[in-house]
């Protein structure tokens, strides 16, 4: 997602986004236990129960840090290249340690003694960075989606994975109640269907977003879609123009995903999407009136829907997919909603602009941290950031033998946890308290809190 700071009328945050993935991840995995042909598959897969996937998409995003996206490149850069942590950092691994070590629920112990069944229905990519589990993923060919390798660092290990070396017993364990019904790099069906219901609200959630603002423009959206179209029945090539930008994308898709991929069902979604979204929703600008509102209700609602309504269970499913996915149809759409958002908004250049901005924000404040850590005023660090310090480095000693590595890495991840664990508002008043930029508005308590 991208970071809602300094949008002028209310939009998606990451706890509305949670909430909404939550409502459709309930709405499938009612249909699936309900429908007779799937709920067998189901059941001899380990079953599906409402309260698990609620549970596991209201926890799916805790792990993303300041900035949304763009963050979490941001940190996992910096965590690997300055501060040595071999696992980075990834937003569905920082999920999974959230609720297995950080949080607390209860007189002892860590985590938030969640059953084996959230826990597993947390990993969207079940498996580690490197190694775990062996084979690895990222050697099959092809590799499940996710787990091949960052394309600016090949050596890294897998760009998506869900869970870091510290919390890889809390993985095993989770994951052993699923064996061997479910292979160890498919997700189990309730994460599945998680994974699903963020698809189909991702989709759809940030098209209303940007239409509310004024970002997205029915002109370019309409340019690009009708130039595909034309681009076909004209049978023309090209590398520029209207429609040059989703013919890419058509032919990756076709490349990478020839499991589910169908000249004509792209092309019914590229007509669908631009009937209901370009000729729908975006023909009238938003203008904060009621009728405006309902007409992204509706819209919502539909494609809701319609995504929820056709969703099917594989019993075995290829590797790029999941035993819970799109109906053929629905996948294609989801794919250029998903085009239209990552084009007309995500590749904006006065989007850009701001979000060097705010990697700069996050450069800053683990340099900031990470220089307080080894200084002699560490004892009056913020009391959290010497917890997970001192919780990181028990951590550690169980797995390294060296002292002077123990306490580098433990203050690595522990900088990188108390960065991720913050607001978006937050990571840019504290930057501004390290810096000394605060005391011009002679506020000290106030901008401090997050201390």
């Amino acid at each position: 997602m991208v970071s809602p700071t300094g949008a002028g009328l209310i939009v998606h945050n990451r706890l509305t986004h949670s909430l909404q993935v939550a409502q459709v991840a309930r709405a499938i995995a009612e249909r699936i236990t309900t429908d007779p042909v799937s709920a067998t598959t189901v059941c001899g897969l380990g079953g599906c129960d409402a309260d698990v996937v609620e549970a596991a998409a209201l926890a799916h995003d805790l792990g993303h840090p300041p900035f949304g996206h763009l963050g979490e490149q941001v940190l996992d850069r910096i965590a690997r290249s300055r501060l040595g942590l071999p696992d980075g950092f990834e937003g569905n691994a920082q999920s999974f340690r959230i609720v297995t070590t950080i949080d607390l629920h209860g007189p002892g112990g860590a985590g938030l003694g969640l059953t084996a069944a959230v826990r597993a229905a947390v990993l969207k990519y079940p498996w580690a960075r490197f190694g775990h589990p062996d084979p690895h993923p990222s050697t099959l060919l092809p590799a499940p989606r996710g787990a091949g390798p960052l394309p600016d660092a090949p050596d890294a290990g897998s760009a998506k994975f869900s869970c870091y070396s510290t919390e890889l017993d809390d993985l095993r364990a989770c994951r052993e109640v699923f064996a061997p019904a479910i292979t160890p790099w498919a997700q189990t069906i309730e994460a599945a269907v998680m994974d699903t219901a963020d698809d189909i609200a991702y989709a759809i959630h940030d098209l209303e977003d940007f239409h509310r603002v004024g970002v997205l423009q029915q002109a370019g959206v309409a340019a690009e879609l009708l130039g595909w179209q034309r681009r076909v029945a004209a049978d023309e090539a090209g590398e520029a123009g209207p429609g040059a930008d989703l013919e890419r994308m058509r032919r990756r898709l076709a490349a990478k995903d020839g499991w589910a991929y169908d000249d004509r069902a792209f092309a019914a979604a590229v007509d669908r999407v631009r009937a209901e979204l370009v000729d729908g929703l975006l023909a009238v600008a938003f203008d904060g009136s009621m009728a405006a509102e309902r007409t992204v209700a509706e819209f919502s609602a539909r494609w809701t829907a319609r995504l929820v309504g056709q969703v099917r269970v594989l019993p075995e499913p290829p590797v790029r997919a999941a035993h819970v996915t799109l109906g053929l149809e629905q996948w294609h759409e989801v794919a250029v909603l998903k085009f239209v958002h990552r084009r007309f908004v995500l590749q904006r250049a006065d989007l850009a602009s701001h979000q060097r901005g705010q990697a700069t924000v996050l450069a800053g404040l683990v340099d900031a941290l990470a220089d307080w850590l080894d200084e002699r005023d560490a004892p009056r660090l913020p009391p959290r950031l010497h917890d997970l310090v001192e919780l990181a480095r028990a951590e550690y000693t169980a797995t390294h033998t060296a002292p002077a590595e123990v306490n580098r890495l433990a203050r690595g991840r522990a900088v990188i946890d108390y960065v991720a664990s913050l607001t978006d508002g937050q990571a840019s008043v504290l930057l501004e308290v390290l810096t000394g930029r605060s005391g011009r508005t002679g506020r000290l308590w106030t901008d401090a809190a997050v201390l």
